[in-house]
């Protein structure tokens, strides 16, 4: 059964060609990062926030313009943090696309070599360009859909827990 998968997986990928073999990859990369992220904020975000948090709690002084600027400064550094990655995943969510129709290009250019070569009277031959041309664009549009719901989650999320942190960094009176 592992086998006959492992072999199926292979014989998509040859048809697909070189271009599905970089799309692959590419997908590997991102979902590394997609679970990164997911993973922060499940797990290192809460005590990240509890430490920041404590540290702002333990002021004596939350009015003064320099108690604005250290809230500032808090609140700067959790939205890099919590941003960091996000831009190289909405990167490759665009990314992905682009290298389906890098493939859909080269399997026609394979179809028209074929076609050079033996004529439009032998469908059969034909068949492996055509293939490697539609199955690089099929896998980048699903690569980049299931990318576009993370990347929109991950932005919701990144953004409504700044707000949550910003909201908890309570300042004193307003000077």
């Amino acid at each position: 059964m592992k086998i006959e998968f492992i072999n199926q997986l292979q014989a998509f990928m040859e048809a697909g060609g070189d271009v599905l073999w970089a799309i692959f990859a590419l997908t590997f990369l991102l979902w590394m990062l997609i679970s990164e992220r997911i993973l922060f904020l499940k797990v290192n975000l809460p005590s990240l926030k509890a430490v920041k948090l404590k540290s702002w709690k333990e002021r004596s002084d939350k009015s003064s313009w320099k108690a604005h600027r250290v809230r500032k400064q808090m609140i700067s550094e959790m939205r890099r943090t919590l941003a960091q990655g996000v831009s190289f995943i909405k990167t490759l969510v665009a990314l992905c696309p682009l290298l389906g129709l890098l493939g859909t290009v080269t399997g026609m250019v394979t179809v028209f070599d074929i076609m050079a070569v033996v004529g439009t009277g032998n469908p059969r031959s034909m068949a492996s360009g055509i293939s490697m041309a539609t199955i690089p664009t099929m896998a980048g549009m699903v690569v980049s859909i299931s990318g576009i719901y993370f990347k929109t989650y991950l932005e919701n999320k990144t953004r409504l827990e700044l707000e949550k942190f910003a909201d908890e960094l309570t300042l004193g009176g307003v000077s």
